[in-house]
């Protein structure tokens, strides 16, 4: 392994055109225009596309396409999961996703992270990134946007459109640009398992 990709997985600053990450990025996109090309009944070619990209995807897990991603083997996928068209997940640094999540149509998880006060850093193309933890039973509406080093805490919910920038905790709703907690959500669970109305 390089050093720049060692700089990359310690989250400290790298350089994206190493030759290395360049390699990889081109091996993961190839993977991804692979899948995106697949027809609606090709789920055996989807899923073993998935497989060959992904760190771990889960029994009973699926996504949509288009999907983009980085890295791929970076991303962490539980069971019965589902990320639903036009999934972005920048994996520069790891991202997981626990079980039972659903995440809407052009969500983006970003990892990414470029030096914000020195602009001569960002001229000569030097990153960083922060991973990104989603818990079980989470559900992102359609749009959502997941910042660097943000972790969702177990079910909870969030809005449509939001831009998450900070740690959300379990068991709440929250919406908004950026996203805040706007209820707690109940943690009762049906005693026969239907749902409620």
């Amino acid at each position: 392994m390089g050093e720049q990709k060692e700089r990359m997985l310690r989250g400290d600053l790298y350089r994206d055109n190493d030759e290395e990450l360049v390699a990889e990025r081109r091996r993961a996109q190839g993977l991804c225009d692979e899948f995106n090309r697949t027809g609606a009944d090709d789920t055996e070619q989807r899923d073993a596309l998935l497989r060959a990209l992904l760190g771990k995807l889960g029994e009973g897990s699926w996504i949509m396409p288009r999907f983009q991603c980085d890295y791929g083997y970076l991303i962490e996928i539980g069971t019965n999961s589902f990320l639903n068209y036009d999934a972005i997940l920048l994996d520069c640094a790891p991202i997981s996703i626990g079980d039972d999540v659903s995440i809407g149509p052009r969500c983006q998880l970003l990892t990414a992270l470029h030096p914000v006060d020195d602009h001569e850093l960002r001229r000569q193309r030097w990153e960083s990134a922060a991973p990104i933890r989603i818990g079980d039973n989470v559900w992102f509406g359609g749009g959502v946007i997941v910042c660097p080093g943000v972790t969702v805490g177990d079910n909870t919910v969030v809005g449509a459109g939001s831009v998450v920038t900070r740690d959300l905790p379990s068991h709440v709703f929250a919406a908004g640009n950026p996203a805040r907690v706007i209820r707690p959500l109940d943690q009762t669970v049906p005693s026969d398992g239907a749902d409620r109305q």
